[in-house]
Order: C-alpha cells, then sequence, then structure tokens
C-alpha cells in the first residue's frame, strides 16, 4: 500500500501510526480481515485531539483543563446492518480485535484483498497548526482577563462577566476498504462572554462570541471590545424592554446568527437518514416546491477557516457544498455513504462523529439561506405591525412534525415600518416546512454567525455554522408575556 505524500497525511501518520509501530500494511491487513466475511464495506477512523479551556468567573480564572484523546473506531457494513468497536489503544492487536468483532455482522465469504492507493487529497481549507502552544498560558489568562474588564468599562452596571475560552486540535485519518486513505488536521477556537448587567433591582444578561479553524491569534483587542460591545448591548436593552406581546404577526428575522433557526426547523429535517426512514417531514419530496420563490438553502463545507467547515468529512469524502433547496425546490438531502448507498445517491461529504468511539451520522456543517435582492431597511419598512428578532438563545424542533419553539435573546417591535421599543420574552412558534412558504422578502445582506455553533444529534456534539440574510417572514406565531 501506499500514501499520497502530502502534508496532512504525514502528520497523520506521524501522529497516529508511527508511535504505534503501524504502517498502512497493518490496516490492509486489518481491512481485508473484515471484507473476508462478506461485509460490503469498512473503515478504519483513527483520531488524535488535543484539547483545553480556561474560564473566568467574577475576576478570577477559576477552571482550566487539559486533556487528550486518542483511538480508532472500527465499522463493518452489510446490506442495512452496521457493526461498530472502539478502541483507545492504537496498536496492532487493538485493531485486529476491533476487526475481528465487527466482522461477525456477516457470514464467511470469500476472500477480498484491500490495497489502499495513493489519490489526489483536497486542498486543505485551514491550516494544520495547533493553537494549543500557539498562545503561553499567561497570555491566555491575561486575554480573559482583559475582556472582562474591557465589558465592564462598556457599561458601570456590569456586575459580573463570565469569559470561557477553549481550543481544540485534531487529527484524523481514515482508511476505507474501496482503497481510499484521507486525512485532515483540524484546528478550533473559541471564545465566549457573558455579562450580567443590574439596575434598579433588575437583572439581565447578554452574550457575544466567535471563533473558527485557527489559533488564537484571531482573538485581538479589537474583536474582544467587539464582543464585549455585543454582550453589553444586549444585557443593556433587555434592562429597558417591554413584554413582548403574543399572537400572529409578521416577523423579521436579522442576519447571521438568527441562521440558527433555519438550522433548527430546516437543516435537521434534510439530513439523509431521516429522509431514508421517512420520519422527516420533507422526505419523499424531492421536487417539490418546499419554500417561497427566492429561497436557496446550502449546506457548504467548503467555506475557508469556519467552525463548520472540514476539508474532509468523517468518512474522508472531499466537503462540499450541497444545494439542498432552490428557489423554493427541494433538490437534496445532506448524506452520509450508509445513508446515501440505501438511498441510491451519493454521498455529500456530510458524514461526521463525535469522536473515534461514535458511528458517523448525516449531519450539516455551515448550514445557510442564500441572499435576496431587498435592503433591510425596505424590509423593515414593508412591517406596519410585527417584530424583529435580532438575536436567538435556545430553540427545540420536533424532526417528525417540523414543529418549532424559538425564544429571542434580542427584539424589538416594528410599527409603521420603524424599530421602536425593545421586548423580552418572546418566543417564535411555527413548523419548518410551513414557515418556508411564509418567507416573503429576502435581504440582500448575508451574513454568518461569529463562529460559536455547536449541534447535537443522537448524543453526539460537532461544531457547525449558520447563516441568512433579513428575512420578512409573515404570519408567525409570537409568544409572550405582554397583554
Amino acid at each position: 500500500m501506499t500514501s499520497q505524500n502530502t502534508p496532512l497525511l504525514d502528520i497523520a501518520q506521524a501522529t497516529l501510526l508511527q508511535p504505534y509501530e503501524l504502517n498502512t500494511a497493518h490496516l490492509d491487513r486489518a481491512l481485508s480481515g473484515i471484507l473476508g466475511h462478506g461485509v460490503d464495506y469498512a473503515d478504519l477512523y483513527f483520531q488524535y485531539q488535543r484539547a483545553e479551556s480556561w474560564s473566568l468567573e467574577e475576576g478570577i480564572v477559576k477552571a482550566g483543563s487539559y486533556n487528550i484523546e486518542q483511538g480508532v473506531g472500527v465499522r463493518a457494513i452489510a446490506g442495512e446492518k452496521t457493526a461498530f468497536a472502539y478502541s483507545d489503544d492504537i496498536g496492532d492487536s487493538a485493531l485486529l480485535e476491533a476487526a475481528h468483532t465487527v466482522r461477525s455482522i456477516a457470514a464467511q465469504g470469500q476472500a477480498r484483498t484491500v490495497a489502499l492507493a495513493s489519490r489526489p487529497q483536497p486542498q486543505a481549507l485551514y491550516a494544520a497548526i495547533d493553537p494549543v502552544p500557539s498562545m503561553a498560558d499567561a497570555d491566555k489568562v491575561a486575554l480573559l482577563e482583559r475582556l472582562e474588564r474591557m465589558a465592564r468599562q462598556e457599561d458601570p452596571r456590569v456586575v459580573q462577566a463570565m469569559a470561557f475560552l477553549a481550543a481544540t486540535w485534531d487529527v484524523v485519518m481514515v482508511a476505507r476498504s474501496d482503497g481510499v486513505m484521507a486525512a485532515d488536521v483540524r484546528p478550533l477556537v473559541r471564545l465566549s462572554l457573558t455579562v450580567i448587567m443590574e439596575d434598579g433591582g433588575m437583572r439581565e444578561q447578554g452574550s457575544a462570541g466567535g471563533g473558527g479553524r485557527s489559533d488564537y491569534s484571531v482573538f485581538s483587542d479589537d474583536v474582544l471590545r467587539e464582543y464585549a460591545r455585543r454582550a453589553v448591548h444586549q444585557a443593556r436593552t433587555n434592562l429597558v424592554a417591554r413584554p413582548a406581546p403574543a399572537g400572529e404577526m409578521n416577523v423579521v428575522l436579522g442576519n447571521g446568527w438568527p441562521g440558527i433557526l433555519l438550522h433548527e426547523a430546516i437543516g435537521h429535517g434534510l439530513e439523509g437518514d431521516f429522509n431514508r426512514k421517512g420520519s422527516s417531514a420533507f422526505a419523499g419530496r424531492i421536487g417539490e416546491r418546499v419554500a417561497a420563490k427566492g429561497v436557496t438553502v446550502v449546506d457548504d463545507g467548503t467555506l475557508s477557516g469556519r467552525r463548520g467547515s472540514l476539508t474532509i468529512d468523517d468518512e474522508g469524502n472531499p466537503s462540499a457544498c450541497t444545494t439542498l433547496i432552490d428557489d423554493g425546490i427541494l433538490t437534496g438531502y445532506m448524506q452520509d455513504m450508509h445513508n446515501a448507498r440505501l438511498m441510491g445517491v451519493a454521498p455529500t461529504g456530510n458524514g461526521r462523529r463525535e469522536s473515534f468511539a461514535s458511528l458517523p451520522l448525516p449531519r450539516m456543517t455551515n448550514t445557510i439561506m442564500l441572499a435576496g435582492d431587498k435592503a433591510p431597511e425596505e424590509i423593515i419598512a414593508s412591517v406596519k405591525k410585527g417584530l424583529y428578532a435580532a438575536n436567538f438563545g435556545g430553540g427545540q424542533v420536533d424532526i417528525t412534525s417540523g414543529k418549532f419553539v424559538f425564544s429571542t435573546a434580542e427584539a424589538y417591535m416594528i410599527e409603521n415600518g420603524k424599530i421602536t421599543y425593545p421586548v423580552k420574552g418572546a418566543t417564535l412558534i411555527g413548523n419548518g416546512p410551513d414557515v418556508l412558504l411564509r418567507v416573503k422578502m429576502i435581504g440582500n445582506d448575508l451574513a454568518l454567525d461569529p463562529g460559536v455553533g455547536t449541534c447535537g444529534k443522537e448524543g453526539q456534539s460537532v461544531p457547525v455554522g449558520v447563516g441568512q440574510p433579513t428575512l420578512r417572514i409573515d404570519g408567525l406565531t409570537v409568544g409572550g408575556t405582554g397583554g
């Protein structure tokens, strides 16, 4: 077996194979042994992860963590059946034991030999830099302290500031029974700030943050000031906000992070497994109109340096930009290899797993609604009375029915085409497929989120991104506490 002599594969083999006296011949032998038992497909997923986090509260860095995880996951597929085993020991005997375990999924078959071959590797979307040592520990503490000071300087009513800094360095390598061998080296950093403000006995909080696939140098003082400004602005706004009214009304969603509603209410319903099983509200609707004209939704894992981006997915396939909805027409789903094969379509580079100890699932990367042609000011001016949701908090969705509930973190009333006063306690209630048809105006101000998203599915969490322009959606149900 030979491998493409690329830096990523060099790093992966030096990190994952050489310390355990493994080479590609050992991987060939493990995969060939699995296939000789009537298995249709098998893969090996090696991972090394170094991670750290630092948290500040009450002006003191009170907690820090550092951990290393490594291991190998072995998967075998026969028809619709999947067998999976994993080990945190990356040695020849552990690898063969895991391979022996998964090959029991099928009866003894004809011997087949695997020979992983050299082939072109996709262009890396981010540098293979390790962010953990990219800044001295004392400087990481100073960064958190500086961010807290900036928040307090924004407004003397800030009574508490909590900051969190984290980085991971992932080295992954996939060896597949179809001869593919691919690797990725994934940096990831994140910084978040939450402030609590108090005035007249009332307390409100605000938050901000960001990050991406880079090292700590992305967090310049200008970036820190912007996080402080946004977090304090949100808390300050909610201190003077009135209770939100309830009822059906037209809603304008801000650009960027409000795309989380798109991710939850619509994105999960476009993942391949839910549609293969018929449990999604979008199942069996390829070619049908599922959204208003002008609505185009893509899942794009190829954006350079973004939190949700991947040079390869966790099955070794190059990441892609997949069009899910084109001008309102459903055109495809996000696919991993297993569901794609069972549905008779090509994988889309969306096979993702939390770690070597997890099976891959079809998952989102960066899910984005593309821009339209309306200025955001024109969209606001078109609403006689409604709600402007500038930022979101939490939410939940039922994949089968598409029903969702989202709470706003920052919202305002729109009256006679103008944003007037802030409101709090507003929730948006609706149905994913239905809400797409209620989109009336699409802004020309597409923005991506700042790099804070994490998506959960079947107990696995992975980093993701979202994005959208300003949107006007008519006839949404707003839950509120006001009269």
